[in-house]
């Protein structure tokens, strides 16, 4: 990067290579058989409190095709962390539900990363990252608005 680069290429360049961190030492410290396209469905669903949520839902929110998705759901069903079952609304669609395992494998995944978090913020003074929260979450809302 130059210093003539515009502030908004620095901006999520730097978030990118965050994700790319961050996401690279997570994967390491995932339970055995979830993944990190898993933890990431677990987390939306439990995060957002979704009793249970339509697989093109969960697909569209998350930026993924639909095949992918369904591929995440078969592996998290077959891990016993989430059960796709036919949606009583819609007797044609399915409805996913995460299960007792599945929120255990998220607490696991979260306990599992706070040794890095820690690390991060014997680093970082928490009042630093908190400052910076409201700003990332306006990019995030404004991105989300403007994706479909």
């Amino acid at each position: 990067m130059t210093e003539d680069d515009p502030t908004t290429f620095v901006f999520f360049n730097e978030v990118g290579i965050i994700e790319h961190l961050s996401r690279t030492a997570a994967e390491r410290l995932l339970p055995k058989g979830l993944s990190m396209a898993g933890f990431t469905v677990l987390n939306h669903l439990i995060r957002l409190k979704h009793e249970t949520r339509a697989p093109a839902k969960i697909a569209g929110a998350l930026q993924v095709t639909k095949g992918a998705m369904t591929g995440t759901l078969k592996r998290l069903e077959a891990e016993g962390f989430v059960t796709v079952a036919a949606d009583p609304a819609d007797g044609r669609g399915k409805a996913v539900s995460v299960t007792p395992a599945g929120r255990l494998a998220r607490e696991s995944a979260l306990a599992a990363l706070t040794p890095v978090f820690n690390d991060l913020l014997s680093q970082i003074d928490v009042a630093e990252l908190a400052a910076i929260l409201p700003t990332l979450r306006r990019v995030r809302q404004i991105l989300d608005a403007a994706r479909d």
